[in-house]
């Protein structure tokens, strides 16, 4: 069945995409919750001409992305958190002290869009961590971790 996204939706696709789904899926959850609508010929119809309409806005927000993506990546992070006499961490480092550093050094990332690629952050080092900015527009970028 295919049905068109009104909002995002993690591992089905983004907001004003027709994808196919299981009727049951659809009719059972996306639909009753918002999340979509069923995708009618006059619905595809209305959709396409939206997307002809969106194109321009569509390509200032990829480069809006791109160039936060270069400033994310250019940006120096220092993490300083208490650590205990043998370099560990108490705790651990977070998506949401990241953001937090990013706010300080002048640069808006949301912490939901933050991914720390190491298991756990435990001891003090450089790690790295990728920021989803937008639909394919992403950024990797190191964070140091110091003590406090």
């Amino acid at each position: 069945m295919e049905i068109l996204l009104k909002k995002d939706v993690n591992n089905l696709g983004y907001a004003g995409e027709i994808v196919s789904v299981k009727a049951g899926y659809a009719l059972n959850y996306l639909v009753p919750q918002g999340f979509a609508s069923v995708a009618t010929p006059s619905v595809k119809k209305q959709h396409e001409e939206t997307l002809r309409q969106r194109a321009h806005k569509e390509a200032k927000l990829v480069a809006d992305a791109e160039a936060l993506a270069a400033k994310v990546a250019a940006t120096p992070l220092k993490v300083a958190v208490k650590v205990s006499e043998t370099g560990t961490v108490y705790g651990s480092v977070t998506a949401a002290q990241l953001a937090e550093a990013f706010e300080a050094a002048g640069v808006a990332v949301d912490k939901k869009d933050i991914t720390i690629l190491a298991d756990e952050v435990k001891t003090v080092g450089t790690y790295k961590a990728t920021a989803k900015l937008y639909k394919a527009v992403k950024a990797d970028f190191e964070f140091e971790v110091v003590a406090e």
